[in-house]
């Protein structure tokens, strides 16, 4: 029966790991949503990096970083997202990445959950991608619960769109809604798709 539990918790463990993505969690926040204590909890969190370190053939492991643990991918397959990453499959953006790119260019600093308030959609995989690209960087954390992190545009942004400062970004109109800054947004950077691609 206690390896039952264990099984169905170690289960659980994963599927939040994987759903916090790169914001990761705290030991506070695992054992405050699985309703287990400290002790019971590394004892988990430990078990999943011995499973996922010890079997050859899983491309994930579990790490600590900044007091959160979190899913990443394993160091010894690292050439093959590089090439993930350098491949011409891999050159263009995505309108869903043209899109969070222009919240970001406009509204930062922003965390993730901000993002997705304006977006009204999960905006993890399009952020992964903006960073592989460098265009935008982690530039901080959120005061608050969570310190959630914060994310910029970067120099490389700047070179992609022929900018020398922010600033120079097309004014938005001052009141408008989300909806509208969205339309802006994504048509200043269609405009420039071209040099991406």
């Amino acid at each position: 029966m206690r390896l039952l539990e264990d099984s169905k918790l170690l289960g659980i463990l994963e599927c939040l790991l994987f759903a916090a993505g790169d914001e990761g969690l705290s030991l506070k926040q695992i054992c405050s949503t699985m309703d287990i204590g400290e002790e019971k909890a590394m004892s988990l969190i430990n078990e999943l990096q011995t499973n996922y370190n010890q079997d050859p053939n899983r491309g994930i492991t579990v790490t600590a970083l900044a007091e959160t643990y979190q899913l990443a991918t394993k160091r010894e397959f690292a050439d093959y997202l590089a090439r993930l990453v350098e491949s011409p499959g891999s050159s263009t953006l995505s309108q869903a990445g043209l899109e969070t790119l222009a919240i970001i260019a406009y509204k930062q600093p922003i965390t993730r959950m901000e993002i997705e308030e304006v977006r009204g959609v999960k905006t993890e995989r399009p952020l992964q991608t903006l960073i592989a690209k460098g265009l935008i960087m982690e530039v901080g954390r959120a005061e608050g619960t969570g310190r959630a992190k914060l994310y910029g545009t970067t120099r490389e942004f700047l070179d992609y769109f022929g900018l020398n400062h922010l600033k120079e970004l097309p004014e938005l109109p001052k009141q408008l809604d989300e909806d509208e800054l969205q339309e802006d947004a994504d048509l200043f950077f269609s405009t420039f798709k071209d040099q991406i691609e």
